[in-house]
Order: C-alpha cells, then sequence, then structure tokens
C-alpha cells in the first residue's frame, strides 16, 4: 500500500478476512486503528470479528463458487486467510488475475492448509528436520504406518487445527479407532491423516516470523522472542515469553524459520512451531497468520502479533522487540449454551497485571476457548501463576 484511505469512501483499503475467529478479531482492529476498511466472512453468523468489522458475510467457505461471489461484489484489496476451510483454488485465480492481494500468497495458503503439502516442502524440499511421518489413506494404511514408523504415534487430519481429531495411539488395536476420530475432526472433508513419530523433545515453541517491507523497499525478516506453551490434546492451554534456549538451538530456530517463510514468501506474521531438545531443533508445522500461542503478545510486546501482520499486510514498518515478560492462559466454555454471561471478571483483572480478551463467541461449548487471560511477572514462572489465576476466576455462565 502507497497510502492508507478512509473507511466507507473510495480511497479505503479494503480487507476481507477469511474466517472471523478471535484471532481475526484483534486483527480487525488493528486495521482500523489504521484506517483499513474490514470485510469478516465466516461460516457462522455473529463471530467475534463480524463484532468489530465494517461489513460481515456468513457464508460457506469452502464452496467455491459462493466464496468467488463474496470476493467479487467485495472487490477487497487485500485477502486476509484466517483458518483451513477456504476453497484455496480461489485465491490462486484471485492473485493469478491480479484482482487482490492474498495474505501471505495463495500458494502459502494452500501449502499450509494441507499438512501433506507443508510437511513435503519443510522435510522434502528444503531438508529440513522434521519427526517421522507418513501419510494414510485407509484405517488399515494408518495402522501399517504406526507400525512402521513405531509406536506410539500421533495422528491429525492434514485438514484440521487446534487440535480438532487429534489422537495417539500406542497399540495397532487403536488404529480404527483414530481413523474414525480424525475424519471427525478435520475442517473438510477428506480422507488423508498424517501418522508422526514421538520426538523425544525438551519442549516446544512458536517463532513469531515476520514478513515486512524494510526501509530499503525490500523484503526483510524479523524474529520475535520464542514463546514456549503448554498443549493438551493438541490444543494450546497456557503459553508464557520468553522461553529459555540456548543460542545454539534460537540460531537454528531462526534458519529453519526464515527457510520455511521465504519458501512460502509474502508478507505477515507466521507462526512456526518447533521442537527442542538441547541445541536440536525440528520443525513441527506453520500457520501463515498470528498463531493462538502468541496471544501472550498482548502483554509482552511493542507490538503484538496481530499489531505486527496489520502493519506488514499494509506495508508498514514493525517492531518486534519485547518489554515484558509474560504468560496467557485459556478460558474455556465449560459448558453447553448458546449466549452465555461470564461471572468473575473484576475477579480475574484484581490479579496483579492481568488482562482479559472474552472473545464474545455465541456459543459455547465445554472446551471451547472463550477467552484468555494475560499477566506479567519478574519471571516467566510469576506470570504463568498469574495468568492461570486470572482464568481460573472468571466462569461461563448461562445467559
Amino acid at each position: 500500500m502507497t497510502r492508507l484511505g478512509t473507511p466507507l469512501s473510495d480511497s479505503a483499503v479494503r480487507v476481507m478476512l477469511l474466517g472471523a475467529g478471535e484471532l481475526g478479531k484483534e486483527v480487525a482492529i488493528e486495521l482500523q486503528r489504521l484506517g483499513a476498511e474490514v470485510i469478516a466472512v465466516d461460516r457462522y453468523p455473529n463471530a467475534p470479528a463480524m463484532q468489530v468489522a465494517h461489513r460481515s458475510h456468513v457464508i460457506p467457505m469452502t464452496d467455491p463458487q459462493v466464496l468467488n461471489g463474496v470476493i467479487m461484489a467485495e472487490a477487497p484489496h487485500i485477502i486476509v486467510p484466517e483458518i483451513e476451510a477456504i476453497a484455496t483454488e480461489v485465491l490462486a485465480q484471485i492473485e493469478a488475475a491480479g484482482l487482490a492481494t492474498v495474505i501471505p500468497t495463495a500458494r502459502a495458503t494452500q501449502l499450509t492448509m494441507n499438512r501433506e503439502g507443508i510437511r513435503r516442502l519443510a522435510a522434502e524440499e528444503l531438508g529440513l528436520a522434521t519427526s517421522p511421518y507418513a501419510f494414510a489413506t485407509s484405517a488399515a494404511e494408518l495402522a501399517e504406518a504406526a507400525h512402521r514408523i513405531g509406536l506410539p504415534v500421533f495422528i491429525k487430519p492434514v485438514m484440521s487445527s487446534s487440535g480438532k481429531g487429534q489422537s495417539m495411539i500406542d497399540t495397532l488395536e487403536d488404529a480404527a479407532n483414530a481413523w474414525a476420530h480424525a475424519q471427525s475432526g478435520g475442517r473438510v472433508e477428506t480422507a488423508t491423516v498424517i501418522v508422526e513419530g514421538r520426538i523425544d523433545f525438551d519442549f516446544e515453541i512458536t517463532l513469531l516470523t515476520v514478513r515486512s517491507i524494510g526501509a530499503d523497499g525490500q523484503t526483510r525478516t524479523d524474529f520475535c522472542a520464542p514463546i514456549g506453551h503448554r498443549q493438551v490434546k493438541g490444543d494450546y492451554v497456557e503459553s508464557w515469553q520468553p522461553q529459555a534456549m540456548t543460542p545454539a538451538a534460537l540460531a537454528s530456530a531462526h534458519d529453519i524459520a526464515r527457510k520455511v517463510t521465504d519458501a512460502l514468501g509474502g508478507l505477515g506474521v507466521f507462526g512456526v512451531e518447533l521442537f527442542v531438545k538441547g541445541d536440536h531443533v525440528w520443525f513441527s508445522e506453520v500457520s501463515p497468520r498470528p498463531h493462538d500461542t502468541g496471544l501472550v503478545t498482548l502483554a509482552t510486546q511493542t507490538m503484538s502479533e496481530f499489531a505486527l501482520h496489520a502493519r506488514a499486510i499494509l506495508g508498514l514498518p514493525v517492531d518486534v522487540s519485547q518489554h515484558d515478560i509474560g504468560a496467557s492462559a485459556v478460558i474455556y466454555g465449560g459448558i453447553d449454551a448458546v449466549g452465555v454471561a461470564y461471572e468473575g471478571v473484576a475477579e480475574a483483572l484484581a490479579v496483579p497485571t492481568a488482562d482479559l480478551r472474552l472473545f464474545g463467541k455465541p456459543e459455547s461449548y465445554v472446551s471451547r476457548r472463550m477467552g484468555v487471560a494475560t499477566a506479567r511477572g519478574e519471571t516467566v514462572e510469576q506470570a504463568r501463576e498469574r495468568a492461570r489465576e486470572a482464568a481460573s476466576r472468571v466462569r461461563v455462565v448461562p445467559g
């Protein structure tokens, strides 16, 4: 963008979010602070980003004809995919025709929204260290792959997120159940899963990697301080920044992240997930957008990952500096209900340095992420304790 305009006018820079969840909501707010006109699109009404966007649409985003129709009608300058379940072939056509800029690129969106594509790029084309893996298209193939790789193994749909459809098995008798679970949890109808061997690692990190336009007009790459996180059943429950690691491991993490993001191209924030043991680092996955574990940057960085993403995709300068030690902890729904209310907010905000993001999701499920607490501290442990305490004080109740 050579200039920014005024929303709802002929000069507006129009940005369409494909996926309007809690991460998209924060990106929408940051874009609006810079005068962008935001259109939020998702498969269900009243999604979080829709509540702050200038306009919104509810469509089946895996339907190419419908998705193309909305894009043509809105004529956005920039399209920002936020979830996996999108007809990515439409984005490729839009980009090829020069009708809009896809963030980071249509090819990157297609590769990263399919675990098979990104794993083959990382391991087979770039030669990066990864866990042993195989792809399976049936329960029988899954069992054979598990036997060949060696138990235990992790099974994931090639197109899913936030732990959906993921499981671990340590006996071949569980292969059929794992296959069925993966098929029920994928974002789109697909018959392929990835079977991964277990790596003996000390911890896993998200390395937020930012591709932006530098002062010389060339693309530059910057790295945020590494984010540690804890997962349960493939879904993050808390994160903290920074995660301590050896200088050699950090250098290796930077090298891996740079290689992957250079290969994907484009501008914006990438969440590069890595396993670390001592000085050794393995590539796991990459998301071409802000990452859920990066919610901690709301408390720790000069610019949160959402501000970084907004600036980068608009061609503006970025600052990845960290000013505080901090942590985040997830607030789960705990109940199945529509139009819920939240109690204990004042008590949560009474925790020193604590802050909250209540996402405003229209429907709660027992295991659905409904909000997050962040906190700062003198140490990572103090920040984690404060974030967990704040999150525990928030109660989701029937409306």
